[in-house]
């Protein structure tokens, strides 16, 4: 005759004392945690490898020009190419940690549309600089500023602290860029948004094994 198993008895055929009970309900919410992690540790870190990449490559072929032209037309596709890997590597990412998963754990309508426009105005603004003839126009770091105030912002109002700080930080390695020159800001994007993802990837590492 079949027994239906009782949830209240362990492996052992014995009860589970609150104990145990408690920690596998910890190790149950923690694989769960890393399940749903929408952006796992490698991908941070490939991410922050791939910009040092592509901008410390921009950066070696822009640092000699007297006057600063910008990237030459071969520098243009690596650049398009680490956006669109990095977009798409992304996009996949996200949505197969947070297939059939609603409530907080998405980003709701308004705060996609919220981080989108920031990415456009953030267009929009280099732009506007660059046909004004101001020098900031030309600087890559410049863009990086609205959106990493905007994502901040976005995160703060959801309690997610530590994609909060990235987005801070990501602002500030856009503000110091400004500090640099024109093909300098190459060098700090790279170096500073390396520094920013490999330290968001340690930190999910360590939550997850915390």
């Amino acid at each position: 005759m079949n027994h239906t198993p009782d949830p209240t008895t362990a492996e052992n055929g014995g009860p589970f004392d609150p104990k145990q009970a408690a920690a596998l309900l910890d190790q149950t919410t923690q694989q769960a945690r890393r399940k749903l992690q929408a952006t796992p540790p490698w991908l941070l870190a490939t991410r922050g490898v791939l910009v040092l990449a592509a901008c410390g490559g921009i950066w070696l072929s822009v640092r000699g020009q007297h006057p600063y032209r910008g990237p030459t037309a071969a520098d243009i596709p690596v650049l398009v190419s680490f956006i669109v890997i990095n977009f798409a590597a992304t996009v996949a990412v996200a949505r197969r940690a947070t297939a059939g998963v609603s409530g907080k754990s998405r980003l709701s309508p308004a705060q996609i549309t919220v981080a989108a426009l920031a990415w456009v105005a953030a267009a929009a603004v280099l732009a506007v600089l660059a046909a004004a003839g101001v020098s900031y126009g030309h600087y890559p770091t410049t863009v990086l500023i609205i959106p990493g105030v905007a994502w901040a912002a976005i995160t703060a109002a959801r309690a997610e602290w530590r994609r909060c700080v990235m987005g801070l930080a990501v602002a500030v390695v856009g503000a110091v860029g400004l500090l640099a020159g024109p093909a300098g800001a190459w060098a700090v994007a790279g170096i500073g948004l390396c520094i920013v993802l490999v330290g968001a990837a340690a930190a999910v590492a360590w939550q997850q094994r915390a």
